[in-house]
């Protein structure tokens, strides 16, 4: 943890009322507006904004820190409320005119995404037509942009993975976030209808990941922005892993500790097995944060030496937080395993948390089948495989 991180004390003080508002996430299917406000309230939507237009440009340990606190509270809202954070982050890599069109009116603009490159394309004079059916767009209620995912030919005629960025007027939400875990992050779907994009909205993918697109070195002085795209974008999910199984092992706690046997009276909380589970499950999860803090800070040190990661180094980072989070899962499973039926009940904050820790796994980048595979390769001198994004 972070020593000094004056936004973790002001996001601590409005904890307790995220955490009130979690079972309402849940039931509204996305953040509650209380929520938003809060948040917006202490600045954490400009944790990764450029100084420029206001923003704070922390280090990646000081907001993941924040991330892990806010997922505490409400999984939903953390999973939600960070990528509309990393967003900025992205959107800094983009040309100086799309960042002027973004916050030169509103700097306090956010944009939420949906960047698998299921979209349709029209090529058009200075830009692209692009329509389609964009799922998984995490707090889109709350966001005035979007960032979308498409596959575009370059000049030799090659499909070219790319984003694009459109304003809240070139799409309509379709309500249908139905799931059993991050219910509240409203990870709703885009629907987008012949929406022209122009070309200073658009990036390559690969051009993020290797310093080339048009806003890097835009800002030469900070720390945060001579990095590729990924690792900051993605820097949540492992945050929000973290959070959640850190909350299970005090709600188990504070659930096992005067709990008793429903039909021999006996004590839960001072039988062996519960011992054993809780102080498994304890070091599993502090093993967890020293690999994810330890990982955190290695993006912040190349971002004070402004020094660009090997592909080696991307490919640590990335599966060192899929690693993290299949031990937080782990660390979970073995609590709500022995919590009793009562935890199975709708409104138990323990049944929450098992759902939630299980859905940072299930994100593309998290996925440790993949992430192994990737670092296998890796390590044994091999070539990426490009089916492994």
């Amino acid at each position: 943890m972070t020593t000094n991180n004056p936004l973790l004390e002001k996001l601590r003080a409005i904890l307790p009322a995220i955490a009130a508002n979690a079972d309402r996430a849940e039931q509204e299917r996305k953040v509650p507006d209380e929520n938003i406000g809060l948040l917006k309230g202490i600045g954490m939507h400009r944790a990764f904004q450029p100084k420029r237009y206001g923003g704070l440009e922390i280090s990646l340990p000081e907001f993941a820190d924040c991330v892990a606190a806010l997922a505490g509270a409400c999984g939903g809202t953390a999973w939600a409320f960070s990528l509309l954070c990393t967003h900025s982050h992205q959107l800094a890599m983009f040309s100086q005119k799309l960042q002027d069109e973004i916050w030169a009116g509103n700097p306090d603009a956010t944009a939420s995404s949906s960047i698998a490159p299921f979209s349709k394309i029209e090529e058009g004079e200075g830009g692209v037509y692009l329509s389609g059916e964009m799922g998984w767009s995490s707090g889109c209620d709350h966001a005035e942009w979007a960032i979308v995912g498409m596959r575009r030919k370059n000049a030799e005629g090659e499909l070219v993975y790319s984003f694009g960025v459109i304003p809240r007027a070139d799409y309509q939400i379709r309500d249908n976030w139905f799931a059993m875990g991050m219910k509240g992050s409203g990870s709703k779907t885009l629907v987008i209808e012949n929406a022209f994009i122009p070309n200073h909205r658009i990036e390559a993918a690969k051009d993020m990941m290797e310093g080339r697109s048009s806003g890097f070195n835009l800002y030469p002085d900070s720390d945060i922005f001579h990095t590729p795209y990924r690792p900051y974008f993605a820097s949540g999910f492992a945050a929000i892993s973290l959070g959640v199984a850190e909350r299970m092992l005090t709600a188990f706690v504070e659930k096992t500790r005067n709990r008793v046997r429903a039909y021999t009276g006996a004590s839960v909380g001072a039988a062996t097995p519960a011992l054993m589970r809780l102080a498994e499950s304890t070091h599993q999860v502090a093993a967890a944060r020293a690999l994810l803090e330890k990982t955190w800070q290695d993006h912040a040190e190349h971002g004070r030496q402004h020094r660009y990661p090997t592909r080696e180094t991307l490919a640590f980072w990335r599966t060192n937080q899929a690693y993290a989070v299949k031990m937080c899962i782990e660390a979970v499973d073995r609590l709500f395993s022995a919590a009793g039926a009562t935890s199975w009940m709708e409104g138990n904050e323990l049944q929450r948390l098992f759902r939630d820790a299980h859905m940072t796994g299930a994100h593309a980048y998290t996925d440790y089948d993949v992430c192994a595979q990737i670092l296998g390769r890796e390590l044994l001198g091999l070539e990426p495989d490009p089916s492994m994004v």
